[in-house]
């Protein structure tokens, strides 16, 4: 155990992902470990030097953020929470891949009521390419775990010299190395208890468009989707035919969230016609104003995994937009 008077330290959790990967005849495959990781970080500190404190390494996973399961992104919020258990570290830090980091982010932020920092960064570019941006990302991230204005903010995502919260996020370009923007970064951060250990409720996303087979709904329905989250148009609007589905998927028990495709913007229940949100609300959808699709999936899988039910789910999504 550390010295009452030693830095405290800082657990770094490494998942896979660009900022672990080298370029390989099949492709950018992610090779490398934490300790790897942390040492090309400290070579691209700014000042020369490592954090304050310790780091202790956790190797959890080898993957790209694309190929992740919902068992995986749960590996990750719990491996976050048994890291904090421990009162000497300070903070902590995760690696992960780009493409699902909204979506894991969000997954920890949903537990994470301690007020010491938790730091989730990436890449754009592999370890081996000239420009690399995984270690200055890297040192930023372990700088911030020691930012008296990180504690109590809930999760944080570092990439490309911007720090953003979790809740909100979502992934803006492909290759920019400022990959990520933010739908509002002041939004409320309502929180879960008791991270699920076992199976995971299903819940599935579409996007919605004109043309759409209101089969798609039918079909999730008839495989056992304890869940739908359906990024429509606009604010939140559809063809009728899919208020229909949705009608009847909330007589079957399955709970359908609806949010927009657009990446910013309020999303409110304003246009009717037999195919809005006016109407999707009447039908038994509950309207994800702020949470985007992907982050809103993550919600309604852990609120149905702790057996929430309908009233319950609405007031988290409408608490998390006031």
């Amino acid at each position: 155990m550390a010295a009452p008077d030693a830095p405290a330290a800082t657990v770094l959790i490494s998942t896979g992902g660009t900022i672990a990967a080298r370029t390989t005849s099949d492709g950018a495959v992610p090779e490398l470990a934490a300790g790897d990781l942390l040492s090309a970080a400290a070579d691209a500190a700014s000042s020369g030097e490592t954090p304050s404190g310790g780091i202790r390494t956790v190797d959890l996973m080898s993957v790209d953020s694309s190929a992740m399961t919902v068992a995986d992104q749960f590996a990750v919020v719990r491996a976050i929470d048994e890291a904090l258990a421990d009162p000497t570290i300070a903070g902590v830090v995760v690696t992960h891949g780009t493409d699902t980091m909204e979506e894991t982010a969000f997954l920890a932020d949903l537990y994470c009521s301690d007020p010491r920092p938790v730091v989730f960064t990436g890449a754009q570019l592999p370890a081996d390419h000239p420009d690399a941006d995984g270690p200055s990302n890297l040192a930023a991230a372990l700088a911030t775990v020691h930012d008296p204005a990180a504690r109590g903010r809930g999760v944080q995502v570092v990439a490309g010299g911007r720090v953003l919260p979790a809740r909100g996020l979502f992934k803006v370009s492909t290759t920019a190395t400022a990959a990520f923007d933010s739908v509002r970064t002041d939004l409320p951060r309502p929180v879960l208890d008791d991270i699920p250990l076992g199976r995971t409720a299903r819940v599935d996303m579409f996007a919605l468009y004109p043309g759409v087979s209101p089969g798609l709904i039918a079909a999730a329905v008839a495989q056992n989707a304890a869940g739908i989250v359906l990024a429509a148009t606009g604010s939140g609007n559809t063809h009728p035919d899919i208020v229909a589905e949705v009608s009847l998927a909330v007589t079957h028990d399955v709970t359908v969230v609806v949010t927009s495709r657009v990446p910013y913007g309020e999303v409110t229940a304003t246009y009717g016609g037999g195919g809005g949100a006016v109407d999707l609300s009447r039908a038994g959808a509950i309207v994800s104003p702020w949470l985007r699709a992907p982050q809103a999936r993550m919600a309604l899988i852990a609120l149905l995994t702790a057996r929430a039910e309908p009233e319950t789910i609405a007031e988290f999504f409408h608490a998390s937009g006031d």
